[in-house]
Parts: structure tokens; sequence; C-alpha cells
């Protein structure tokens, strides 16, 4: 938990975003901290994904204001604010045509880095995630759903960014992978303390994952709580969620706080 004081790396004020006659969020204030992981939890159209797109750009809101390390992001190169931002989506998004190692050096090559200086950086990520030297060659076509969800995550981490953006990672993956993907990510987290926002419908990997959990409903932010308050609120619609998913939640959060 981030201390009170402490500056926020990404914040919302009172930010709305309205398609046509559709209001996607409406009055969203929320603050980030540096290095934990706050996940964005609710229903399908709650306004999550949404949310993520407001921070680099590729959504701008329609009232409100969106602060980047002390500064609106409207204020920062658009281009120079997406490189400084990892971006982990579902099943990768990996560029078909390109080698794995390729694609994890995507955003340094485009930096202009060495080719002499992405080779090793390419191998350390792909160490840091359990990646055999071998598939170095191989295209995403050739990989397994893990591996290639492994790879978007080293991709995304390759020009060190110091914030992590990732909109329902492993929600395709079966639930072995699944499981292994979660844990390999908090000993990740616990290595990098990078500033994550991680988008879930699912109350459990939220609950192992999250430093703080952020409920959305119908395009607003219900509440904020520690995956231990989470289970034990009486809020109406935390209640609704923690009713849904059933036993073992408590141990799920407990999990993901050991």
């Amino acid at each position: 938990m981030p201390e009170p004081a402490a500056t926020p790396v990404i914040e919302f004020r009172d930010v709305s975003f309205r398609v046509g006659q559709t209001q996607v969020l409406s009055s969203f204030s929320l603050q980030v901290f540096k290095g934990e992981t706050l996940v964005l939890l609710g229903r399908s159209g709650s306004g999550k994904t949404t949310t993520l797109k407001l921070i680099n750009r590729l959504v701008s809101p329609t009232t409100g204001e969106i602060y980047v390390n002390g500064r609106p992001n409207t204020e920062v190169n658009v281009t120079r604010l997406r490189r400084g931002i990892g971006y982990v989506i579902q099943d990768a998004g990996l560029f078909p045509h390109f080698t794995v190692e390729r694609n994890i050096g995507l955003v340094p090559s485009i930096e202009g880095w060495p080719k002499e200086r992405i080779h090793p950086r390419t191998q350390e990520l792909m160490q840091l995630l359990g990646l055999s030297p071998e598939i170095a060659t191989r295209y995403p076509h050739q990989l397994s759903g893990g591996q290639r969800q492994r790879v978007g995550v080293a991709r995304a981490l390759a020009a060190d960014p110091e914030i992590l953006v990732m909109d329902e990672p492993f929600a395709a993956l079966d639930p072995l992978t699944r499981d292994d993907l979660q844990r390999e990510f908090l000993l990740l987290q616990q290595r990098l303390h990078k500033t994550v926002v991680f988008v879930t419908h699912d109350l459990r990997e939220a609950l192992r994952l999250a430093s703080r959990i952020a409920l959305m409903e119908a395009g607003k932010l219900v509440t904020v709580l520690t995956p231990q308050e989470f289970v034990k609120s009486s809020d109406p619609w935390v209640a609704a969620y923690v009713r849904a998913f059933g036993d073992g939640l408590e141990s799920a959060a407990n999990r993901g706080a050991s």
C-alpha cells in the first residue's frame, strides 16, 4: 500500500469519456503510485480498457485530465509517451512476420539502440521470463499461448519503461498456463517494481496480483481497496463480486500478499 504522501505516477482527475451518446466513463478520479500493481476490475463494458487507453493517449478524454509523472499527458509528445509505457494485451499482439527476438527488440530498435545492445537485452529478458534461447528465431505461430504471452511481456519491458499497462493478458490461456504466468508475474514484479495498471474481470486474479483493486461499474469508480480489504468489504458492489466468485477468496488474497 503506498504512503499517503506519495506522488502518484498516474492520476486521473475527474475524467469523462463519451462516444456519441454513450457515456463510457463518468467523473473518474484515480491515483496510481510508484511500484504498485493497480488492478482495474469490472464487468465487460465497465470502462476498464478505455481507462488504459487514456493513459497513453490511444483515446482522449471528453473532459478532465490524466497526469503521468506529474504532467498532463497531453503536454508530452505522444510518441515519447507511448514508448515510455509498456503495453501488454490478450494473446500478446505480436507481429507475425517478426521472429521472437525481433518482436522483443522492436521498441529499442525504434529508439535507435545499436544491435550490440539490443541482442543482450533480448537474451536477458528471455531468460528472465523463462523463454529458451532456441526460440529466438521462431515466429509467433510456432509458439504456445504461454510462450507468446511471455514474449509480449518481454517486448513491453524491452526499453525498461517505468509504467506497464496490461489488458487481460492471461485471459485466453488454459488454467494451468494462466496460473504459471500469474506466479511468474508476481516474481517479476517483486524484482522490477514497475508501476502496473492491470485489467481483469477475474476477481481471483485481481486478489492474487494486485496491490490495490479499483472496482469499476458502468464507467464509474466504485471503490479502491487492498485485496484483504476487498474480501471483507460490506460495499454492496464488492459483496456481489465476492458472492459470485464463491469460497476461497481470502486465501487467494493472502497468496498474492505473501
